[in-house]
């Protein structure tokens, strides 16, 4: 969980990295291009990504890193960027968001992965700009691959392209990369329910609520990125161009996918942990039937057992030879007459 005690107080824009802290240094990739044109290259310095800015075609600036607020400081002021848009990067418990300031927009979504068996998400940021797009991760690792692929070997359109293809392009990979989680959580809720009507147990009570938990967090991110991919298909912004709005409205439709397999996960979730409440029930209800049979032919029995160890001087039936045998045939008559009553009425 997100702290956020540490900007308690605090004036807006103030640069305070609120996340997991991390050891390893900030990486800043570069990758500039146009049709005919394309260099990349690692630094760790802001310093050297900031001629990039403003050389012809299109610049993508990824940083690995938020923990070094200088580093983000000192690229956002120089790519003019609010202070507002800089306290959001660093804080990495942002809602999926997207916010138009003139001469940038500024978008947060979640990048979502399996890790030892269980989601891990982070926060990523892209600033898009005329002819830039500055991108924020928490650490290495992300879906871009497919991207930078494309961009090296000069595949599809994404060169001859601007800014804002970059930036579909990306949220493309985001969102694409939302369908092997739903993959997998789809066989983990497959194999809960054949648990459920097999093998009934405290275990699928444990197993229920972690997936529970799982589609809540992916719900929680879900609803907003439809907003949020709405909103830049919608084209109000004039940074984003016309031929552009066809691939986001694709994106959207993949968003809206996502966001209804996560919907029908959550209701089947709802509904096995229903089949197996039902079937604790009734497996405490037939273990209290057959403890109500037993005591209910205990009854007679004992009351027989009660009357003749009662202490009096004078009871005809203890002196009889055959007593104590004609006793417990007849207790034994009385259980067998009940069992045969209980069976008729199919009670067991």
């Amino acid at each position: 969980m997100v702290k956020r005690s540490a900007k308690a107080g605090m004036p807006p824009g103030t640069l305070v990295h609120i996340g997991e802290r991390r050891r390893e240094d900030v990486t800043i990739i570069v990758i500039g291009y146009d049709r005919d044109r394309f260099e990349e290259f690692a630094c760790r310095n802001p310093e050297d990504a900031f001629s990039c800015l403003d050389r012809p075609g299109v610049t993508w600036i990824n940083v690995d890193g938020l923990h070094d607020t200088g580093i983000i400081r000192a690229l956002c002021d120089h790519a003019g960027i609010h202070p507002l848009t800089q306290e959001d990067i660093a804080h990495t418990g942002q809602r999926p968001k997207l916010e138009d300031y003139g001469d940038y927009l500024y978008i947060v979504i979640r990048m979502f992965s399996f890790e030892d068996g269980s989601i891990r998400q982070e926060q990523v940021s892209i600033v898009l700009g005329e002819t830039r797009v500055i991108s924020f991760q928490e650490q290495r690792g992300d879906v871009f691959s497919p991207v930078r692929e494309r961009l090296r070997q000069n595949r599809g359109r994404i060169r001859a392209a601007g800014a804002d293809y970059l930036t579909y392009a990306l949220l493309d990979a985001l969102v694409d990369a939302y369908f092997p989680i739903l993959e997998e959580l789809g066989n983990r809720v497959e194999a809960l329910e054949a648990m459920a009507l097999a093998e009934p147990g405290s275990g699928i009570t444990e197993g229920i609520y972690g997936l529970k938990r799982e589609l809540r967090t992916l719900r929680q991110s879900i609803w907003p990125l439809r907003e949020v991919v709405s909103a830049f298909a919608r084209g109000d912004s004039n940074l984003i161009r016309e031929p552009t709005l066809v691939y986001l409205r694709d994106v959207y439709d993949h968003a809206m996918q996502v966001a209804e397999t996560v919907e029908i996960y959550r209701d089947t979730v709802a509904g096995v942990l229903e089949l197996h409440l039902f079937e604790a029930s009734r497996r405490m209800n037939e273990v209290i039937k057959v403890l109500t049979i037993i005591a209910t032919i205990f009854i007679p029995l004992t009351f027989i057992a009660g009357v003749y160890g009662m202490n009096f001087a004078f009871m005809p039936e203890l002196e009889q030879p055959l007593g104590y045998p004609a006793v417990l045939l007849g207790m034994l008559a009385v259980a067998l007459v009940m069992l045969a009553f209980f069976r008729k009425r199919r009670w067991i």
